[in-house]
């Protein structure tokens, strides 16, 4: 599966608990980092530099980057629109608390576009 060696797995490990009860969440990988999947669709995932990426709702997204909490993913020359990462900081319990929190939102989101369709 995905490389243990990346850069803030253990962050992603220990978020990656919080949802330990839901059966329609597993670990998965995204561009060969680790990530979290519901029901088979990618929510969060680790980027090259250990920072987390989650797919947000647009509104959320502006949300978090107008508060300057974190920036937009660019793939290429393609800025994704509902994809925004988050930097680890050098305090783990506050990025630990963060990611956490950002994680459940994402989880939510995507579960709830799954579930439409």
């Amino acid at each position: 599966m995905a490389d243990r060696k990346a850069p803030n797995r253990d962050l992603l490990d220990q978020v990656a608990e919080d949802f330990s009860g839901d059966r329609d969440v597993a670990m998965a990988t995204m561009f060969r980092n680790p990530g979290l999947r519901v029901g088979g669709k990618i929510f969060a995932f680790l980027g090259h530099d250990g920072q987390l990426i989650v797919k947000l709702p647009k509104g959320r997204v502006a949300d978090f980057l107008s508060a300057g909490t974190a920036e937009e993913v660019v793939m290429g020359k393609r800025t994704m629109r509902e994809w925004i990462e988050f930097p680890a900081q050098e305090d783990h319990v506050a990025t630990l608390a963060l990611w956490r929190s950002v994680a459940q939102e994402a989880h939510e989101y995507v579960d709830s576009l799954r579930r439409a369709t």
